[in-house]
């Protein structure tokens, strides 16, 4: 009787196929960028350590990582397109796997939330148009620097920048990760190419809704295409206006997306409701609407604490949830919530980027 019961009532803490791997919870480290890669944007043995540590959770997304050279806009950001990286990812992929962990890695390509500074040669950062971001980042010696005026990607070049998504992800698999999670939010690259405030481009990727979801639909085609469709998430923030990011009528361009998704049945869909990291009623959007169109696996992110996400599961409307920052504060977070215990907040003495040593990064305590 009690098998039934669990059965109709899903639960938090229970386990969940995901694809071909199983989860031991539903709970999800969401990606989070902490700029600690080392020389080479490559993770070192504290990263090693960091991911370890939370090998509890469901599933852990690595952090946003580069598909290429051009495709960083922040510091000490780690990569997936050397042998180095490659090798480097392996040592992380395997310490979370010896503890029964489950890992995606986020790949990513910032767009024009970069600065030359960041690019090869100096060279401006690329973008759907021309049209500079109203965001900062940071470039060591200068401090928060506005990001730089981009250059728009020539028609005969995004090509070349879908494939590196395509080798991006075959290297994720050769580094031992479970799959991947495109970054299609927050105004970086994919989610600039959607957005009419960002995309005033008159080719074949521009105009209409159909235009400008093509450069996603063809990243999610090379990917789902490399390494299996059962294998990749994509993570979308359809009202989030992080990082400058706007769009006049969000609602039916993202209900296309997910429509189109659907014919390609990646693994999961990754919502960010609301303003990531702020208020999650910031603009009207209904997010069931997205649902519908969409048969895959459902995982919500943004402000979730343990009664919100209980509810969530149960009621149906996830089947994941993802923490962010509660992740990094509380390497145990799965027991820490089952057990109600409290929860550790994050350290006032440091910050969540950047940094050299263990203080804010791999001491945050477990329950004993």
């Amino acid at each position: 009787m009690s098998n039934a019961n669990t059965a109709s009532t899903p639960d938090l803490f229970q386990p969940f196929q995901l694809g071909p791997i199983e989860l031991a919870n539903r709970i999800v480290m969401a990606p989070l960028t902490r700029s600690r890669a080392e020389a080479g944007n490559v993770p070192g043995a504290l990263v090693v350590e960091y991911y370890e540590q939370r090998a509890s959770m469901g599933l852990i997304i690595a952090e946003a990582t580069q598909v290429s050279a051009t495709a960083q806009g922040y510091p000490s950001t780690p990569g997936l397109h050397t042998p180095e990286q490659v090798a480097a990812w392996r040592k992380v992929t395997d310490a979370v796997h010896a503890k029964g962990g489950k890992i995606f890695v986020q790949l990513w390509h910032t767009g024009r939330m970069s600065h030359s500074a960041y690019q090869p040669g100096g060279l401006a950062p690329v973008a759907p148009s021309a049209i500079a971001a109203k965001a900062k980042t940071y470039v060591a010696g200068q401090g928060m620097v506005d990001t730089s005026v981009p250059r728009a990607l020539e028609t005969s070049e995004i090509a070349g920048v879908v494939n590196d998504f395509r080798t991006a992800a075959r290297n994720a698999i050769e580094a031992g990760f479970d799959g991947v999670e495109i970054h299609g939010a927050h105004g970086y690259l994919i989610d600039a190419f959607l957005r009419d405030g960002s995309n005033k481009r008159t080719d074949q990727y521009g105009g209409s809704i159909e235009n400008r979801a093509r450069f996603l639909l063809e990243v999610m085609a090379a990917v789902t295409g490399e390494i299996g469709a059962d294998r990749v998430g994509i993570r979308l923030s359809p009202v989030s206006p992080v990082n400058d990011s706007s769009e006049s009528n969000p609602q039916p361009l993202f209900e296309y997306v997910v429509s189109e998704l659907e014919k390609l049945h990646p693994v999961y869909l990754h919502i960010v409701e609301g303003f990531t990291g702020g208020p999650r009623d910031n603009a009207p959007f209904d997010y069931e609407a997205l649902r519908k169109l969409y048969s895959g696996v459902w995982m919500l992110n943004n402000g979730y604490d343990k009664a919100m996400a209980d509810a969530a599961i149960r009621e149906g409307r996830a089947d994941l949830i993802s923490f962010g920052r509660a992740t990094i504060s509380n390497p145990d977070l799965p027991r820490r919530l089952k057990e109600n215990a409290p929860l550790n907040e994050l350290f006032s003495d440091v910050g969540l980027y950047g940094g050299v040593g263990a203080h804010g990064y791999t001491d945050y305590p477990s329950l004993p």
